[in-house]
């Protein structure tokens, strides 16, 4: 799952900004952009990786479904979410099944975004977070890819 913690933000955006942050109201440009900044987050994906995406859906949901009953969980927004098997978890047994799928909310992402750069990055940096567990990355490889090439 992506999690992006309200601390991981504040740090994320001091070292990018080089000043301290007062809380964010959040920014948006409305559903349509978003997903059009969604589809430019999955093509600059790697080649390598992008070639390998075969048999998931990327789709755009509102809010997460626990938004409604508790809108963190332990202190962190879910930005985004793998529900599938992993490449690295198929067998000789995988075939002819539903395609796996990688929802990014729409909402959170925007809460946590200060300006359209911003946004842009936040979808990028989920999406490629996502795209990790498709390949079956875990929390921790996936946490060493991040600082290695964002």
């Amino acid at each position: 799952m992506g999690f992006l913690g309200g601390q991981r933000i504040r740090k994320f955006h001091q070292k990018r900004s080089g000043k301290s942050l007062r809380p964010r109201r959040g920014f948006s440009r409305g559903k349509r952009f978003f997903e059009e900044y969604v589809r430019e987050a999955v093509d600059s994906l790697p080649g390598e990786l992008k070639k390998r995406l075969e048999n998931v859906a990327i789709i755009v949901e509102e809010e997460s479904p626990s938004f409604s009953k508790e809108r963190y969980r332990g202190g962190h927004e879910l930005l985004g979410l793998y529900h599938g098997i992993s490449k690295k978890d198929r067998g000789f047994w995988y075939g002819n099944v539903l395609p796996d799928r990688i929802i990014i909310y729409r909402r959170p992402l925007e809460r946590i975004s200060s300006s359209l750069s911003d946004l842009q990055e936040n979808i990028r940096q989920t999406v490629f977070h996502e795209v990790g567990h498709y390949f079956g990355f875990d929390e921790e490889e996936l946490r060493s890819l991040e600082r290695n090439s964002l």
